[in-house]
């Protein structure tokens, strides 16, 4: 059982910057590929980035690239968004997702593949 809790969300301007936090709770975080998803109102949860157990492979999505990265520090049971050049489509409810890993070094980018999730955290991106 993993439990996740985010934070570091919250109001910020176009351009500016935001780092998200993703705790996790449990012995099994260092053996989890874990993501970062969003949802805004009226549309599908969608990925945003992950990275697998290791660290050693990530997944970003092609409208966050070069803006938004994704780390874990496995001895702090932390997974880290840092999202830079926000746009005000990056406002959205933000969820962190864990689930174990298959044996690979796998990001795994579907919401389906994910056993755990937060309650998320709130981005607003204003002009």
């Amino acid at each position: 059982q993993v439990q996740l809790v985010e934070s570091g969300g919250g109001l910020a301007q176009a351009g500016g910057s935001l780092r998200l936090f993703c705790a996790a709770s449990g012995r099994t975080f260092s053996r989890s590929v874990m993501g970062w998803f969003r949802q805004a109102p009226g549309q599908e949860r969608e990925l945003v980035a992950a990275i697998s157990w290791s660290g050693e492979s990530t997944a970003i999505a092609d409208n966050v690239k070069g803006r938004f990265t994704i780390s874990r520090d496995n001895a702090k049971n932390t997974t880290y968004l840092q999202m830079n050049s926000l746009k005000l489509e990056d406002t959205a409810r933000y969820y962190c997702a864990a689930t174990p890993h298959n044996g690979g070094t796998y990001a795994y980018t579907s919401p389906l593949l994910y056993n755990y999730w937060g309650q998320g955290t709130q981005v607003t991106v204003s002009s």
